[in-house]
């Protein structure tokens, strides 16, 4: 993708930038001239009545003395100055001047000082505050003069006694908690020790500010970054939005918005934030916050929410953190401010935004191939068939193909698999990845239920194809995911089905951790299913549900607000199962239990019955060549004959039996031979409380007498 090249608006921000910077340093000028003036007449004044005292107890000296005896006789009262000021002849052309300084000041509309004072609803007391610490950082050698005027060499810094004496506020100066200076960190107060007035200074990205930066804050540094603006996605509602939000704004006078936008990691969500802010001219600044504490967030959100009115920047904020936490409403919020997140995440109601909820479109097709020829040339070459099967099986994002491309891949195996590392995260907790080789011809089932595999299969491959057809989406608005029920005894090959599909879908297969997705809490289960299907769908992946009977079993009769609740998420499971898009197969031992309406929208309904004495036959005999050699297989035929028929048991226990009879005849060092199948049977039968009975131990002992 290519960046866009600098638009209209930012060229008309930065004249309107280069003008600011020319009127901010006229009135800086003017400032610094006010302050000295100021300081000026102030001297004057204390010189004054120093002198006055010194006449008046001795004559012939002036000294620390004499200006001790000034303070205890209160000479520096201020409405005898301001009256001195007015009558003294040499100050009429400095008080000329400055009140041609005050309306010059008071004119100001355009420098930064004034942006800051209307940003923040300063008034001219606390405008006089950040005067004396802008001058005295503009021009240093106001130090000195500061300390002469609190008559102390180390007091060479702006105090609240310097500023109501300098400024004519009285005899000191009042500042409540909720002064603008103090709710947004504008100023900062140390104190200085025993007896002595606490220090006054600029916060520094303030007084970086004012002076003509365009910086992040010290305290966002590491957190906030400028989000680029890149080329728009032709599919992505940037339009729509930005419409949605200049009405908002503009007709309805809405003050702040948080635009929510839905979608996986890796979609685009903050490049579509910074189109959508672009468009209506503004930068977009985006907020980490995993790395902010509780402890930390009123104070962050204020420095961000600063950042912005200061920088005319919209905000993008992502992280669990912005969900979990409510949002400060002590200060004003930055007008528009973006939020992105997964589509089940909710952000806490706050009556200081109106919310807009937007979900982000999966890449489409035709772009997934633009996108990824040009970010892996190597794709041009591609065989087409393959590239587009690619396309239809994966849940193709931006983010995604950026990250195979830095992988270096060059085939289309390559990228699927690539693709598929990639996504598996997603999930976290709630799934495990079931990794197998297994194949058809692994797959031991009667002919019925394979047919109806195959089928299941086979729709698998062709669902995305026949949804496209507009007669078929207009009867079926709904319900276009793919769900099926394997049902049946422990050990009949459920699991194992689910991965031979899975795998011959070239579909990554996850089972669903029931732990980790049932809570003892109201609507926490809800909850769990959306997080993990609202995932899913974004990674065409295959779900199995193990155990499906305890998340989708029957309602029950409503006896206490216990049996309501637990309806309540039972229902909320059928309808996200049933919308979801993607394929899911759900595993139960206890068909009987499932709600009967649900298992009405099922398509496919599967039953997995024990095995018969045939296909028991073939998998004693199949697992034993796989596990040993053909040729031990053929030797034991005729034993394993005898045992499909006189035991009725599933492949898992077939399985288990074969492997602790390899481990036995390890042991006894030894070929395996048909007395360590029959004991690693007697193991896995004992677990159901049966034996082997007289008849299997009747072949152990001929076998013994043969051997």
């Amino acid at each position: 993708m290519i960046d866009i090249q600098e638009n209209i608006a930012g060229k008309k921000q930065t004249q309107h930038l280069q003008k600011e910077t020319v009127v901010t340093q006229t009135v800086y000028e003017t400032m610094l001239e006010r302050i000295r003036l100021l300081c000026r007449r102030r001297v004057g004044w204390l010189r004054k009545i120093w002198t006055d005292a010194g006449t008046k107890n001795n004559p012939d000296q002036n000294n620390y003395n004499t200006e001790v005896d000034g303070c205890l006789d209160n000479l520096d009262v201020q409405g005898k100055e301001h009256i001195w000021y007015e009558q003294e002849q040499s100050l009429l052309e400095l008080n000329l001047r400055l009140r041609e300084i005050d309306n010059c000041l008071k004119n100001d509309g355009q420098s930064r000082l004034s942006r800051l004072k209307h940003t923040f609803g300063l008034n001219e007391l606390e405008t006089d505050i950040i005067q004396a610490c802008l001058a005295l950082y503009i021009d240093p050698n106001l130090g000195r003069v500061y300390a002469y005027l609190h008559d102390h060499n180390g007091r060479t810094y702006v105090t609240r006694h310097l500023v109501s004496r300098l400024f004519g506020y009285g005899d000191f100066l009042a500042m409540g908690s909720s002064s603008p200076l103090l709710v947004w960190n504008i100023i900062t107060e140390t104190d200085m020790g025993r007896s002595e007035p606490a220090r006054i200074d600029l916060d520094p990205f303030i007084r970086d500010w004012l002076l003509g930066t365009n910086d992040i804050d010290g305290n966002l540094v590491g957190i906030v970054k400028v989000q680029p603006v890149l080329e728009s996605l032709s599919n992505w509602p940037v339009d729509d939005l930005t419409g949605k939000i200049r009405r908002k704004i503009d007709i309805e006078g809405t003050e702040a918005l948080r635009i929510f936008i839905a979608g996986m990691e890796g979609t685009g969500r903050q490049s579509f934030a910074a189109v959508v802010a672009s468009r209506l001219s503004f930068p977009l600044l985006t907020i980490q916050t995993n790395r902010i504490t509780p402890e930390q967030w009123p104070l962050f959100y204020m420095y961000a929410q600063r950042q912005a009115w200061l920088s005319r920047t919209a905000l993008l904020w992502h992280g669990a953190f912005v969900f979990e936490n409510s949002w400060p409403g002590h200060i004003p919020a930055y007008p528009l401010q973006f939020v992105i997140g997964e589509a089940d995440e909710v952000l806490l109601p706050n009556d200081f935004f109106v919310d807009i909820k937007i979900a982000l479109p999966s890449l489409l097709p035709v772009e997934a191939i633009q996108v990824c020829k040009k970010l892996i040339p190597d794709s041009g070459d591609w065989p087409r068939d393959e590239f587009d099967q690619m396309i239809r099986r994966q849940q193709l994002s931006i983010g995604s193909l950026v990250a195979i491309s830095k992988q270096g891949v060059r085939t289309v195996d390559e990228a699927s698999e690539a693709l598929r590392r990639i996504s598996r995260h997603r999930l976290g907790n709630f799934a495990q990845l079931m990794s197998s080789s297994f194949s058809w011809n692994d797959l031991v089932v009667e002919s019925s239920l394979r047919t109806g595999l195959n089928d299941f299969h086979f729709e698998a491959t062709e669902r995305n194809a026949v949804w496209e057809d507009a007669s078929i989406k207009k009867l079926f608005p709904q319900g276009r995911g793919l769900v099926a029920l394997f049902s049946g005894p422990p050990g009949t090959g459920k699991t194992m089905a689910a991965q031979v599909i899975a795998n011959s879908l070239q579909l990554d297969l996850f089972r669903i951790d029931l732990s980790s997705v049932v809570s003892k809490y109201v609507g926490e289960t809800s909850k769990n299913i959306e997080r993990i299907l609202s995932r899913a769908a974004q990674m065409n992946v295959v779900l199995l549900f193990d155990e499906a009977d305890s998340l989708f079993g029957k309602r029950t009769e409503i006896k206490d607000a216990h049996d309501r609740f637990a309806n309540t998420d039972t229902n909320y499971l059928l309808q996200a199962i049933e919308e979801y898009p993607g394929i899911v197969i759900l595993a139960s031992n206890r068909k009987a239990y499932i709600d009967s309406g649900f298992m009405r929208r099922l398509r496919y309904v599967l039953n997995f019955p024990k095995p018969d004495a045939p296909e028991r036959l073939r998998l004693w005999g199949r697992l034993i060549a796989e596990l040993t050699n053909e040729k031990t297989a053929m030797a034991l035929q005729k034993d394993l004959l005898r045992l499909s028929e006189m035991f009725e048991v599933t492949g898992a226990q077939i399985k288990l039996s074969v492997l602790s009879g390899i481990f036995m005849a390890r042991q006894g060092k030894k070929e395996i031979n048909i007395s360590h199948l029959l004991k690693g049977l007697e193991r896995e039968l004992s677990k159901e409380n049966r034996v082997i009975g007289k008849a299997g131990h009747e072949i152990m002992k001929q076998y013994a007498d043969n051997n």
